[in-house]
């Protein structure tokens, strides 16, 4: 599995949004979003579709795979 940084806080936090609203508006827990947040976790592409949607930026802004 590739290393990745993740950037989801920053863009989550410019469209002022919450751990939680974000859970909410993709269909996953807080606790996914932690994970997504520390790049413990790679989200599934249906997921990175959501959340690319949900902050209004490219997927590949958010999630950088080195």
């Amino acid at each position: 599995m590739p290393d990745f940084e993740c950037r989801l806080k920053q863009y989550r936090q410019l469209k002022d949004l919450t751990q939680e609203q974000l859970a909410v508006q993709v269909g996953v827990r807080r606790e996914t979003i932690m994970r997504l947040e520390k790049a413990q976790y790679n989200p599934s592409l249906k997921l990175a579709v959501d959340i690319s949607r949900a902050v209004d930026a490219p997927i590949e802004d958010i999630f950088v795979f080195k």
